[in-house]
């Protein structure tokens, strides 16, 4: 195909990020998973970027998980995100940032659907006038925080310390890339590449040094799904979708995966515990699993950010194998500390899956 037409096609994929001023808006079970990651977002797009970053404590859930659950209806939830934009326009932004994939797949569902269903749109305003007195407008730009990240990629890389090249041979890393299902699988044309070649993450694994590995299960699903993790007795189907994965990109013997869903490095991380524990197998090198990473934790890592700063220490696989392919400077003993060096007690350690 002639280059220029190749340009056209790629076109086709990509996506307007704004330059600055953003309306921030926090996942409600990231915090709870890897809760350093959306603080590190902010110090990462406000001290190091310089860029406007607007959040109010106002914010809630945007209802996502309840509403794939079937708990409650299309109309509460659209009224719960009409809540979200009017909170946006009081503060006086336009370009509207979700940290959280759910929450960015949701929000695309309900300005699509308010572009197509108009009369849909003026009932939820009559809504949302009736229970908060508040008024919105919908937002200029949507974006989800790695479109940021990934906007940025460059500059980051410009200020790294670090690189995803492992420093005793030379080599790129070896990194798996998984991108959350709600990024781009729903809208295509809302993430960068589309369904068929997201590039958000992979765009940020390039510029900051690593290689990008494909396998045959590349845009399988975690397995989270909502309901066939909700329900308990529908959990083994979530499991087998992990173990899915793993499977297949064992072969390539990855050092990361690196993610951008709240769910998704939840459960490739933990998951790799359970089957461990099931079937006495690890994938990584030496006995310890494949480390697992949301974006803002590399690009965290990138810039020199100390990795219990990170709070690295919250994930189930051991992350110290690849800091040290790194050649990351950490100090082993502030690993379970608090604040002011406080003892958090160290966890129970696995069968199985060795930790350091």
């Amino acid at each position: 195909m002639i280059y220029e037409g190749k340009k056209k096609i790629w076109s086709e994929y990509q996506k307007e990020i704004p330059d600055d001023h953003y309306f921030y808006v926090r996942s409600c079970i990231r915090q709870n998973f890897f809760p350093a990651s959306e603080k590190m977002f902010l110090e990462i797009v406000r001290n190091r970027l310089g860029r406007d970053f607007h959040e109010t404590e106002h914010h809630t859930t945007c209802g996502g998980i309840a509403y794939h659950s079937d708990a409650i209806p299309q109309e509460t939830v659209m009224t719960i995100i009409a809540r979200q934009f009017a909170l946006m326009t009081e503060a006086g932004y336009e370009n509207y940032v979700a940290s959280c994939i759910t929450s960015f797949g949701l929000y695309t569902e309900t300005i699509e659907s308010w572009k197509h269903f108009p009369d849909l749109e003026a009932k939820i305003r009559e809504h949302l006038w009736k229970t908060c007195r508040k008024e919105f407008k919908v937002p200029k730009y949507l974006a989800h925080a790695s479109d940021i990240i990934y906007k940025y990629r460059n500059l980051i890389a410009s200020k790294a310390r670090y690189k995803l090249i492992n420093v005793k041979t030379g080599k790129p890393l070896r990194v798996v890339e998984h991108i959350g299902c709600h990024y781009a699988k729903m809208f295509p044309s809302k993430g960068v590449g589309g369904a068929e070649y997201p590039y958000v993450l992979a765009g940020m694994i390039e510029s900051w040094g690593g290689e990008i590995i494909d396998y045959p299960e590349r845009r399988h699903c975690c397995g989270f799904g909502f309901r066939q993790y909700l329900i308990k007795a529908n959990r083994g189907y979530s499991m087998s979708n992990t173990h899915k994965k793993f499977e297949s990109m064992e072969p390539f013997k990855p050092d990361m995966i690196i993610t951008n869903c709240p769910g998704c490095p939840y459960f490739l991380d933990r998951w790799q515990y359970v089957i461990s524990e099931l079937e006495g197998k690890t994938y990584g090198e030496n006995g310890y699993g494949i480390p697992v990473f949301t974006y803002e934790e590399v690009a965290g890592l990138v810039l020199g950010y100390d990795p219990w700063d990170l709070g690295l220490q919250m994930h189930q696989v051991a992350v110290e194998p690849l800091l040290d392919k790194m050649g990351i400077q950490y100090d082993p003993s502030m690993k379970y500390k608090g604040n002011e060096g406080r003892d958090l007690g160290m966890p129970e350690m696995p069968h199985f899956l060795k930790c350091c």
